[in-house]
């Protein structure tokens, strides 16, 4: 009996030294200080794969708990699941959310997704908001509700994400993007 792996899921064998082993572990640990239960699932089960494949010395010292991921937990959004999102930012598909902003107000909104933002205290997305045509950050807390819609935006994700940075690097709340 054995297993076949689907084309597009293999991964050569790698070999780390202990800092790269070390900073590894430290970044799955951060990854279960998020608020987003399916990576923290994923990353524990990371973590114990490599754990359970590293020689007797290594695994020691990586048992011995000297590398910490400090803070408190960033809570789970309430009407959001972030593994939809992370979908859809790879699959540059348009969703649509119900969006509460700081004074309580709820819009209807469709966004275009293109990053994830994980902070230590709450996890903002980026996406290009058709409502406001522009690049903005909406807190995951506030989203009240997200669907995907089955429209996509193939081919546009990179731009959108070039953009972004560029006014990230420029300190520009929002630059112009028209749309092909």
């Amino acid at each position: 009996m054995g297993y076949i792996l689907r084309p597009g899921f293999n991964l050569p064998p790698l070999m780390f030294s202990i800092e790269e082993t070390e900073a590894i572990v430290l970044a799955l640990a951060m990854v279960d200080r998020t608020g987003d239960m399916e990576l923290r699932r994923a990353a524990k089960k990371a973590s114990d794969k490599i754990a359970a494949s590293l020689p007797e010395p290594l695994s020691k010292t990586l048992s011995a708990n000297a590398l910490h991921a400090w803070g408190s937990i960033a809570p789970a959004p309430a009407g959001l699941d972030l593994s939809t999102v992370r979908r859809a930012v790879r699959d540059e598909e348009t969703l649509e959310i119900i969006y509460r902003d700081e004074a309580g107000a709820e819009t209807r909104r469709r966004v275009r997704p293109i990053a994830v933002i994980y902070y230590s205290e709450t996890v903002n997305i980026v996406a290009w908001c058709e409502l406001r045509q522009a690049i903005r950050n909406f807190r995951s807390d506030r989203v009240q509700s997200c669907q995907a819609t089955g429209s996509f935006f193939k081919l546009e994700g990179e731009k959108l994400r070039q953009l972004w940075m560029a006014g990230w690097q420029s300190n520009q709340p929002a630059i112009p993007y028209s749309q092909p």
